[in-house]
């Protein structure tokens, strides 16, 4: 997956497609699995608009979003942030959340 830049991330937004932004931490356990099952559903959804970010590196996304902690999984659909994931689950409830946002 591919680390996105805040202007990449905008640049996501503004394109008002289906996009999802995952931000971690390199030393956040919850974030080494998740980032293993994001790298899944990139896969299984490739016409996604799918990027990463370390939080520390973006903070200003931390500060606008108002995320609470890591890992989380922006969604965004029409130039707006639809959902907010900090439950990841499993790779089928992502891809069904993912899949369905597109579809």
């Amino acid at each position: 997956m591919e680390e996105w830049s805040i202007k990449q991330w905008e640049t996501a937004i503004q394109s008002g497609e289906q996009a999802a932004f995952y931000l971690y931490t390199p030393i956040c356990g919850t974030c080494a699995v998740a980032s293993k099952m994001m790298s899944i559903v990139e896969q299984l959804v490739p016409q996604l608009q799918l990027g990463q970010a370390n939080i520390n590196f973006v903070e200003q996304i931390a500060y606008e979003h108002q995320i609470e902690s890591v890992p989380c999984l922006l969604v965004c659909n029409g130039g707006k942030v639809t959902n907010k994931i900090y439950a990841f689950q499993s790779v089928p409830f992502l891809y069904e959340l993912l899949k369905k946002a597109i579809d």
